[in-house]
């Protein structure tokens, strides 16, 4: 997602009320969104959820969305906020999961451990989202979806030494990014 053309989006948005404009802002940040809200809610259906909802708020509020710094930061809260809303509804609704979701939220780490976990998966998410396509893709497939090699190979038409040497150059990539503070 570039800033210039997330920029030029909002303000059709916002002065047009352009639909379009807001699809195109959808289908670019759709699936990162849904990847923030997946890591703090690990269900498909509820991430999916999550992140309507979310795009709900951002069409309600695109008078305002052109004035905010960050749009990347500021959809990053939103998710998160949500997930953590989403969570604790679900918590409250049946006694059964209300055990399972407060084990999975009860952790032993302390504040600062899981403000440092949160930004370095702030960092990840940003920096995958800033590999080429086919890395970010190959990358999703193997470490995210469990996919072996030879499956995205055939899946995608390609070698299975072409499927290594992309998921060699997104963990070199990924890993130079988020050690970087200025990526």
């Amino acid at each position: 997602m570039t800033e210039p053309e997330v920029r030029r989006l909002l303000r059709e948005m916002k002065e047009w009320d352009s639909e379009t404009a807001f699809r195109r802002f959808y289908d670019m940040t759709y699936d990162r969104l849904f990847r923030i809200a997946h890591y703090y809610v690990h269900c498909d259906e509820w991430s999916q959820e999550i992140v309507l909802d979310v795009f709900l708020k951002l069409w309600e509020k695109r008078e305002i969305l052109t004035e905010i710094n960050s749009i990347e930061d500021y959809c990053f809260i939103l998710v998160k906020n949500a997930s953590i809303n989403y969570l604790e509804k679900e918590d409250k609704r049946a006694s059964v999961e209300t055990k399972e979701l407060t084990d999975l939220s009860t952790t032993t780490t302390s504040p600062e451990e899981q403000i440092i976990t949160e930004e370095l998966f702030a960092r990840y998410v940003k920096a995958l989202d800033r590999l080429p396509e086919r890395c970010r893709e190959i990358f999703i497939r193997i470490r995210e979806d469990k996919q072996s090699y030879s499956q995205v190979a055939e899946e995608l038409n390609i070698s299975i030494k072409t499927v290594d040497a992309q998921l060699q150059k997104a963990t070199t990539r990924l890993k130079r990014m988020i050690m970087n503070i200025d990526y």
